[in-house]
């Protein structure tokens, strides 16, 4: 409970605290004062509405994808893999062994203008001779999916290991082909992995900025992240920043929830 009350009531109670203060009439820069001005929150809600809808949607986008990429893979792994698959998983969490920081700047070299990527792309005619990834939408998802790949593939994997082959076996013999097997029995079976998968991808996804700062562009890419990250930083308004972390962390709660009890497994709340 001490340790509960250390490293989250006490820093939660003080993020609540600053986001309702406000700068004395004359003061410097970083004094604010704690008057319980609650009108912060609609003040910058509404200043950042669209930020925080871009932040949910680069999430959202780069969740699904992440979902789409770590099925068939994790199954290949748990199910095809043989002796390869300590191999596999190895090379799963390599990326780890990297800094995040490391790993995202790759991606810019691998994504800007002159790469061999890009040459290849335009001379197969997917991309515009003047066209570009670097400093897009596209480029930052991107980023975010690669980056938290690993958070998605291992929880799906182990709930696929434990899935007894005999019941696809069963499937099998009532004459169910493999896509039905997979619809119906094995897909269902590693639902636990799969909204563990998509809730350890969206959340850090949605607060993340780096891949923003990167891969995007400093107006049409920003993600509130980044809007905190400037506003405790390098604008010195604290009631502002504390005012978007908290409605970043009731939103993702709220979203959380809603979606762990649509996909029917309030066990894990």
């Amino acid at each position: 409970m001490a340790w509960l009350a250390v490293f989250f009531v006490v820093p939660l109670l003080t993020l609540l605290s600053t986001s309702t203060q406000t700068r004395p009439e004359g003061a410097e820069i970083g004094v604010y004062t704690q008057t319980f001005r609650l009108a912060n929150y609609p003040d910058a809600i509404s200043e950042y509405l669209e930020v925080f809808v871009r932040s949910f949607t680069y999430a959202l986008i780069a969740t699904l994808l992440a979902l789409a990429i770590s099925y068939p893979l994790a199954y290949a792994i748990a199910f095809k893999a043989g002796r390869l698959r300590n191999i596999l998983l190895v090379l799963v969490v390599a990326p780890f062994f990297v800094s995040f920081l490391l790993r995202t700047v790759a991606w810019k070299q691998i994504l800007a203008d002159n790469s061999w990527v890009l040459d290849a792309l335009r001379w197969l005619h997917l991309l515009s001779e003047d066209g570009r990834i670097i400093n897009t939408p596209l480029a930052v998802v991107i980023g975010i999916t690669y980056n938290f790949l690993p958070f998605m593939i291992l929880p799906i994997y182990a709930s696929l290991e434990r899935v007894d082959p005999r019941l696809m076996e069963a499937a099998g013999d009532l004459y169910a082909n493999g896509l039905t097997t997979l619809r119906k029995v094995t897909f269902p079976l590693s639902m636990p992995g799969v909204v563990a998968g998509t809730l350890l991808t969206f959340i850090p996804a949605a607060g993340d900025y780096v891949n923003a700062t990167l891969l995007g562009d400093p107006v049409r890419t920003t993600m509130v992240g980044n809007v905190i990250d400037s506003r405790f930083l390098r604008v010195v308004d604290y009631p502002t920043a504390a005012v978007l972390s908290v409605t970043l962390m009731l939103s993702i709660l709220v979203l959380v929830a809603f979606y762990i009890r649509r996909s029917g497994t309030e066990e894990l709340v």
